[in-house]
């Protein structure tokens, strides 16, 4: 198969339909708009057309390293104008999963960054201390940049405990990176913690888990087909729009690669080159 910019399965005929059933878009952040602290050039531009197209956006993240404002702020400085309520982080989201599934919680194990850490005791949440004698409602796992050998220990000692509810914020081996490293996401993190305790967490809040997607669908009033999820990642972005019944969109703009893509099963529904495909796509099936 000769691949120039982008391979939809289904034919083109049956994606422009699908694209022009699109009214919102939920758009991954690293690897897809930007790079690290590289802004890619045709991320502008794509904006201009979702605006022209009259489409919604929003940023969502399964990075929940930063705060809402944070990644606002850092938006900024690439040039991005957001709103508050254009951006959807994991944090957030399990922020949202904890009032609806245990209401009653206050005291929280948190392994995660400070931002993060502050997120959650703004929203009345109370962080419990590294020590066995101060025991949590609920274990909270995420993308941890300030990572502690300490607090990594009490972690999986919680989560040796089957009465303590265990929630992750993200299922990401990796975060992606324009340096020279590797960074160790949240599921890795999570692998430690299973190797230590024996435990799984009862559940992964963020992509491919729909309910992100869901939230921005029932807040926005539209059916699942007319909102598309992008970003750079087959098991989390791309699953995800899938299973909320929207369009998964795959870009190879960050981790994956084409072969990867092709590879997988079943293959995503669009695997483009990069979002600018995405805005000619989106033209076109719109008649603009």
């Amino acid at each position: 198969m000769e691949f120039h910019r982008y391979y939809a399965p289904e034919g083109e005929q049956a994606l422009l339909q699908r694209c022009a059933r699109i009214r919102h878009i939920a758009l991954d952040m690293d690897g897809t708009i930007y790079m690290g602290n590289s802004l890619f050039p045709y991320t502008k531009p794509f904006l201009g057309t979702l605006s022209r197209l009259g489409i919604g956006y929003t940023f969502l993240t399964n990075n929940p390293t930063r705060s809402a404002a944070d990644y606002i702020a850092k938006l900024a400085r690439l040039g991005i104008d957001a709103a508050p309520g254009q951006m959807y982080t994991s944090s957030m989201a399990t922020i949202d999963y904890l009032r609806a599934h245990h209401p009653s919680a206050r005291r929280l194990f948190l392994l995660g960054t400070p931002s993060m850490q502050e997120e959650f005791v703004k929203a009345g949440y109370e962080l419990t201390a590294e020590d066995a004698a101060d025991r949590p409602d609920v274990l909270i796992v995420a993308f941890d940049t300030t990572l502690a050998y300490k607090r990594l220990c009490r972690a999986a000692w919680w989560a040796s405990k089957p009465d303590i509810p265990y929630i992750a914020t993200n299922p990401d081996w990796v975060c992606p990176t324009d340096e020279d490293t590797i960074l160790v996401d949240c599921g890795s993190i999570c692998k430690a913690v299973e190797g230590a305790s024996g435990r799984k967490p009862d559940i992964v809040i963020g992509k491919p888990n729909p309910a992100m997607l869901w939230c921005i669908r029932d807040k926005y009033g539209l059916e699942s087909d007319e909102v598309a999820m992008i970003g750079d990642r087959i098991y989390t972005d791309v699953a995800a729009g899938r299973n909320a019944g929207g369009l998964g969109i795959l870009v190879l703009s960050g981790e994956t690669s084409l072969e990867t893509a092709l590879d997988s099963d079943p293959v995503p529904e669009l695997t483009a080159a990069d979002i600018s495909v995405v805005a000619d796509l989106l033209l076109r099936a719109h008649g603009a």
